[in-house]
């Protein structure tokens, strides 16, 4: 069943959006060559704990970090580890926190100093096609209007879009109804309507859009190897159309 939000729950939420927002630009700030994955988790926690909320992450469904953090062909759900940064690297990083009563959950594909051309160029259409599709998250339309628009936008520009793992409605519980595809039909699928708050969150390949589940039960890799880049933010769908709470005025 999906669950609309009122303007008062949707405020409550932008509180939760907010820390979530703010965890990925400390993540960003210390994302940096010879840094381990663990490294990076233990600062993202105790930056969302001061806050006084928790890593939605932290033991879902058994997840032992408080954030995924994927590099290079891992396309999510990366587990912190030992695994050192270097130079030319693109990391994943994808961050929930529970605060009163309600989830926040966002990713960014961050650069590790400098990369190449290609993968700059991936990371830049991920995003954009992010915001391609929330020009759709108007009341009347469909998901599919907006599973369309990414889906297009990362086509045209030669990649492809990861049809195995999708978005997600999202408010007291991290994962609600309804799904999220980043690909669809236009004028498909569940009605779009004010008080729909969805985790929107594109993730696209350099190469084939074939996915693999590694044996650690949850990194999920490109299957050719090739990179993949991630973004994600929460939206509600407002009178005054979407906004979106997890991204700040320092975003990226």
């Amino acid at each position: 069943m999906i669950q609309l939000k009122n303007p008062q729950q949707i405020k409550e939420m932008r509180e939760a959006g907010r820390i979530t927002g703010e965890a990925l630009l400390v993540a960003r700030e210390n994302v940096r060559e010879g840094i381990s994955t663990l490294e990076l988790d233990k600062i993202i926690r105790n930056y969302i704990e001061k806050q006084g909320a928790k890593p939605s992450f932290l033991g879902y469904g058994g997840f032992p970090g408080s954030a995924c953090i994927s590099v290079n062909d891992e396309v999510i759900h990366g587990i912190p580890s030992k695994k050192i940064l270097r130079e030319g690297d693109i990391v994943k990083i994808d961050v929930g926190a529970y605060y009163k009563g309600f989830h926040g959950d966002a990713a960014r594909t961050i650069a590790v100093g400098k990369i190449s051309e290609e993968a700059q160029k991936l990371i830049d259409v991920t995003r954009e096609s992010f915001f391609k599709g929330i020009e759709r998250f108007k009341d009347g339309n469909r998901i599919g209007d907006i599973g369309h628009a990414i889906d297009s936008f990362v086509v045209q520009n030669g990649f492809s879009t990861v049809k195995r793992y999708i978005g997600h409605g999202i408010g007291h519980a991290l994962h609600e109804s309804p799904d999220v595809p980043n690909y669809g039909t236009e004028g498909r699928g569940t009605r779009l309507c004010q008080g729909l708050v969805l985790a929107i969150e594109p993730m696209v390949n350099i190469g084939r859009e074939d996915v693999r589940e590694l044996s650690d039960g949850w990194t999920v890799k490109t299957a050719d190897g090739t990179l993949s880049a991630h973004y994600e933010n929460t939206v509600a769908l407002t009178a005054d159309g979407p906004i979106v709470m997890t991204q700040l005025e320092k975003d990226f």
